[in-house]
Formats: C-alpha cells, structure tokens, sequence
C-alpha cells in the first residue's frame, strides 16, 4: 500500500468490513529474497540481509517455475529506505481507513530473514547476536509506531515455520522469547503467533507459546489449523486473548455462523487459492 491509487482501492474494501461491524488491519509484508527480477517492474532488485539464496523455486508468469535467485545484501542506505517504507505504509493504511497494521514477521519474509542466522550472515550491526538480528524488525515497528501509534500496530511471528526455507536452528526458543520482550516493550497492541504445524512443519512448543505469552503483556493471538472446538479451548485455557482463522474462512463466508450453529463446514479447495476468477474466492455456498 505505497500508492495513493492503492490507498483509495483499499479504501473501498475497508469501508465494506467496516459497514459489517469488521475490524481492519493490513499486513504489510515485504519479500525480501524470496521474489524474483520476472515478478518485479523493470529495474527492481532482489533484496535481502545476505547474498544467500533461498533453496527451491518460485513461480513466474513468464517462465514458470525458477529458482530463487540470490538477493544482493541490503546496504545501509537499503536498510533504512525499507525501515521508512513500513512507515509509509502504515500511514496509508490508516489513511485507507484501516484500524491498524500487521508487520509480516512470519513465513521466511524480510523481517523473518534478519531474525534468522541461516539467512542473515551480516557482520555489522544488524547481524550476529539476536539484539542485532532483531534490530532490523524492531526498527521497523517502530517506524510504523511513530506514523500511527502503538495501539494501531500488530505483529505476526512465525517460530519454527520452516516455510521459505527457515530451518530450524538451536537457538531458536531463546530468540523469539528475547524478540516478543523486545516488542513488549514497544506497546504494540498484539503479536500473532504462527503455528504451521497443520501445514507440514514442526510444532511449535508449548513451552515458546508459553514464553512469548508471559513476556508480552498485551494481545496474544494464535492461529495455525483451528476449529471451533479447539479455538474455545485455548480461549478458555487462557493460552491466548484471539484465535486467528484463515483457510475455514476462504471456503466459508458465513463461518461465524456455522460455528455458533454447529454446522458442517466447506470442504476448501487448494487449488483455487492463488488462481485468478471468481472460483475459490466468492462461489462457495452459505448455508
């Protein structure tokens, strides 16, 4: 959401949750090495905190499937444009009329890329120890802070997703618990949790899960392969303030309603989630 074109089509979309009794907030997320110079406007490079390469291939409309090419490491001058761009953002989406921002910490994605020593191998400030592979994020949420306030800014984080190629590494309980004491301290109104076990990788511990709800004050919102069975068992065991749903939602618009009800829900349809044309998005029926 860096344009005003952008901001005025969001516009519409916020004003529409809004006239359902939604709240809105915007992710803002920024690729970093896992984009490719097929998917870019002319001229665009691949950044990201390291000359390293993510394993696989990422899929192109010109050529297909190719593989990740390696990011040029981020400069100074690179660092603080980005930080000021998550500024900008968070400015248009309130602009917009969204509520808030989510900073995209999670899923192998730039700010993911500086927290993790496999894919950030810097030697100044913003690499090495965890105070310096989390500066980067923590510069950014502070950036999104000054443009719209702390209780506008969100963060989601995704511990032991391994999506993006972020393997786990022996440090990783520690990191995320020293990040969420960090942001604690930030005032951010929430901290979403990423579980992407459902999808295939490692659980994240009960243990993180535990950490990261007693160093963050404020919101905690879980998500990762929820029903509504489970979603009011972690309400009521207190383990969160928020479950998150995405994919029940995709194949169901009237999900809150099936659940309250008990109800069957769709089947979803994997193959429609990043294809064009109504199919997948608006066509699944309401009870």
């Amino acid at each position: 959401i860096f344009s005003p074109e952008q901001v005025e089509g969001w516009r519409k979309v916020v004003a529409a949750a809004h006239a359902g009794g939604a709240k809105f907030f915007i992710q803002l997320m920024h690729t970093g090495r896992i984009g490719h110079p097929l998917n870019l406007p002319a001229g665009a490079r691949v950044l990201g905190p390291s000359a390293i390469a993510a394993a696989g291939e990422i899929y192109t409309d010109q050529e297909g499937m190719k593989p990740h090419p390696t990011p040029e490491p981020m400069t100074d001058a690179d660092i603080k444009t980005a930080i000021a761009e998550f500024g900008t953002a968070a400015r248009n989406a309130v602009a917009a009329g969204a509520d808030g921002v989510e900073l995209h910490a999670a899923n192998g994605y730039l700010l993911e890329q500086f927290i993790r020593p496999t894919s950030n191998q810097r030697t100044d400030s913003y690499g090495g120890s965890i105070e310096n592979r989390a500066r980067f994020v923590l510069e950014a949420a502070k950036a999104a802070i000054a443009a719209i306030g702390a209780d506008k800014v969100g963060i989601r984080l995704s511990p032991y997703g391994t999506f993006n190629d972020m393997p786990d590494y022996p440090e990783m309980a520690s990191d995320y618990a020293y990040l969420a004491t960090k942001l604690n301290e930030l005032g951010l109104v929430y901290l979403h949790l990423v579980d992407h076990s459902p999808m295939g990788a490692p659980e994240v511990p009960a243990t993180i899960k535990q950490a990261i709800r007693k160093e963050f004050k404020r919101s905690l919102i879980l998500s990762g392969g929820y029903d509504a069975a489970r979603a009011e068992k972690e309400l009521e065991d207190k383990a969160c303030d928020l479950v998150a749903v995405g994919r029940p939602f995709l194949s169901n618009p009237d999900l809150v309603a099936r659940w309250k009800s008990g109800a069957a829900v769709n089947e979803i349809d994997f193959g429609t989630f990043y294809t064009p044309g109504p199919k997948g998005f608006t066509d699944y029926p309401k009870l």
